[in-house]
């Protein structure tokens, strides 16, 4: 089954609070398919860009995309709510990397990502000045050049902790490592991307 990018809108009925994603998980656990469009909905710009911006590919971050959400499928009756679904997500998402990278080595990244592909509809659409569009546009690109050069591991801290909005603990949980080695990945990545960011201010303003 191939999911749209968009899901049909669908009428809720008004109520006091929305129901978190693990009580949609569980909902959809015992056949409730709303319950998984909204969960699709609410996570699937995130997961794929994560996947985008990991592996640089399109093709294969939509077939990777297709990939998690059909575990997802296959194995909701065994969901349990032991941690956030994002953390159940973005584990899922990480192993299926995993074996991309194995089966397909460690390619180089086909193509970047551009800097439309990282907003949402709505701003792409809004009119900006002509200038600021372009330092902005220009500062994505180098942004998504740096984000290439890391090693897998603090690429993927970084996706995790920008895109999935997981904290340190979600990402070991994640990804099987400690709260340690993950703050470790983040720090070196974060420092990597603001140097490179500084320095292209840099060029592009002539300060110093």
């Amino acid at each position: 089954m191939r999911f749209p990018p968009i899901v049909g809108e669908r009428m809720l009925q008004p109520m006091a609070t929305a129901p978190d994603d693990s009580e949609l998980m569980l909902q959809f656990r015992e056949g409730d398919l709303p319950a998984f469009e909204a969960l699709y909905t609410r996570h699937k710009g995130p997961l794929y860009r994560y996947l985008l911006r990991h592996c640089g590919d399109r093709e294969a971050a939509g077939d990777l995309f297709q990939e998690v959400w059909g575990k997802i499928i296959k194995s909701r009756g065994d969901y349990q709510p032991l941690a956030k679904f994002t953390t159940y997500l973005y584990h899922i998402a990480h192993n299926c990397l995993v074996d991309y990278y194995r089966y397909h080595g460690r390619r180089h990244r086909s193509e970047h990502v551009e800097y439309e592909d990282r907003l949402p509809a709505d701003e792409i659409a809004a009119p900006r000045e002509p200038e600021r569009l372009a330092a902005s546009a220009q500062l994505a690109q180098k942004l998504e050049q740096a984000l290439a050069s890391l090693p897998d591991t603090q690429r993927e801290a970084f996706l995790l902790r920008e895109e999935g909005g997981l904290s340190l603990e979600e990402i070991g949980r994640a990804t099987g490592v400690g709260r340690e080695t993950v703050k470790s990945r983040l720090r070196y990545a974060v420092a990597k991307l603001r140097s490179v960011l500084a320095a292209e201010y840099v060029t592009m303003t002539g300060t110093q």
